[in-house]
């Protein structure tokens, strides 16, 4: 590795925006931002304010990066535009029209600040279901101009500090200290292999938290580049270190974002001297059509664990989105009910859904979403999180996440090439966590 560390992170739920001496500072590039409108592209919405009454519009935002050499995640803003079409349809929420703006930020800190500056221009009452790693860039314009951050994917510790951010998922902490746990029995040594930047300097901490937690050693910490085309010598070094454990088969623990594809195939490559070996990883560092691409049932991922923030795929509970992807989004191929982004944007605008139809016949704004958030309503998603309540005196404060109200993570695992759950029910990590050495 060079003395110089990158500082753009590919990780699906890596913590991010905290330096290690300061935990802050603003990452910068230059890029072109690409908007796009449900309504009439990329200009002003005809007729769609951020205070609405009666039954005017009601505007919000969704974005996410896409077409870009990093992570992408184009189903997001897809499914909030499909989700717009099917709400309009069936008469709006409460009987004011959705208008869905969307945005490109495409992983880069000036696009993401262009973003949620023209969510403040347009009145959006409220962002909703969203990716960016750039939270030190587009947080301080929502927060000045009080617009809630609702539903983002949990990629930064700020989602989990702002008082204007309502997460519904537990983000990368919840997934890492879950995940540990869950190998605290049933591997012998553990390698994690994590980007080289300061958002993957968060990683080891919290897996350490849940292998600890079950009486398990620490983790070796091995550092890669996040935008290597090949890893055949992390590979190679983490097989050697697993391959001379004693007792149970060591395991590897790839946390690469996209690049998380690129390692298994080195991985397989190396692995044939190491049977035993197994690998387990985060769902956004792998879904089912990486494990189909690697080899399926013969391919490195059988037997790894994998933990999501969500029931599997095939719950029931699940059977509204695909309805919604079955009615307005068929064909589409970046919207996938099993893709981790998609499924965390169809919970976020179950919230806005809540929110508004609380307010009833009155004003629909960034002032009112708010205090309804803040005003203690509790808001159900049909089983697919535990109900969310979001207070500043939540059991995970006192670690340094007020905003984390759902740290339950499900355990799945790849059996005969299919992602499938490995236990009925999940696994709330709030213990683990408050044990996390994450200061």
């Amino acid at each position: 590795m060079t003395g110089r560390r990158p500082t753009r992170s590919t990780l699906p739920g890596g913590l991010r925006g905290r330096s290690r001496a300061t935990r802050t500072g603003v990452l910068s590039a230059g890029a072109l931002v690409a908007c796009a409108s449900l309504a009439v592209g990329c200009g002003v919405v005809p007729g769609a304010t951020g205070g609405s009454g009666g039954d005017a519009p009601i505007t919000v935002m969704t974005w996410a990066p896409q077409d870009t050499g990093a992570t992408n995640k184009p189903g997001m803003p897809a499914l909030a535009q499909a989700y717009a079409r099917w709400v309009n349809s069936q008469g709006g929420l409460g009987g004011r029209k959705l208008n869905v703006l969307t945005c490109n930020d495409h992983n880069d800190s000036v696009a993401a600040a262009k973003c949620a500056r023209r969510a403040v221009k347009e009145n959006a009452v409220a962002v909703v279901g969203s990716y960016s790693q750039y939270a030190d860039s587009f947080f301080p314009v929502l927060e000045g101009a009080r617009i809630p951050y609702i539903g983002g994917y949990g990629l930064t510790n700020t989602e989990f500090t702002s008082p204007l951010s309502y997460p519904v998922n537990g983000g990368q902490p919840a997934l890492l200290a879950g995940l540990g746990s869950a190998l605290a029995d049933s591997c012998g040594p553990v390698t994690l292999v994590r980007p080289d930047t300061i958002a993957g300097d968060q990683l080891p901490v919290l897996l350490d938290s849940g292998l600890t937690s079950g009486g398990h050693e620490r983790a070796h910490d091995q550092r890669a580049a996040e935008d290597a085309t090949s890893y055949d010598d992390q590979s190679g070094r983490a097989l050697a270190r697993e391959g001379t454990g004693q007792g149970e088969p060591g395991c590897v623990v790839p946390v690469l974002g996209d690049r998380t594809g690129t390692f298994m195939d080195s991985f397989r490559r190396a692995s044939e001297d190491h049977p035993d070996v197994r690998t387990a990883t985060v769902l956004g560092s792998v879904d089912q059509t990486t494990i189909n691409a690697s080899g399926g049932a013969s391919g490195p991922y059988e037997g790894a664990y994998v933990t999501g923030w969500y029931p599997s795929v095939g719950d029931p509970a699940w059977d509204g989105l695909k309805q919604l992807i079955k009615e307005q989004a068929f064909g589409n191929n970046d919207v996938d009910a099993a893709d981790a982004g998609v499924q965390t944007t169809w919970i976020a605008y179950t919230v806005l859904k809540e929110v508004v139809e609380s307010l009833g016949d009155g004003e629909v704004s960034a002032d009112t979403v708010r205090r309804a958030l803040d005003g203690g309503l509790e808001v159900t998603t049909g089983g697919l999180t535990p109900d969310l309540r979001w207070t500043f005196a939540d059991k995970l404060a006192s670690v340094g996440f007020p905003r984390l109200v759902n740290a339950d993570v499900t355990l799945q695992v790849v059996r005969d090439g299919r992602l499938v759950s490995a236990r009925k029910g999940a696994v709330d990590t709030t213990r683990t966590l408050q044990n996390a050495d994450v200061a």
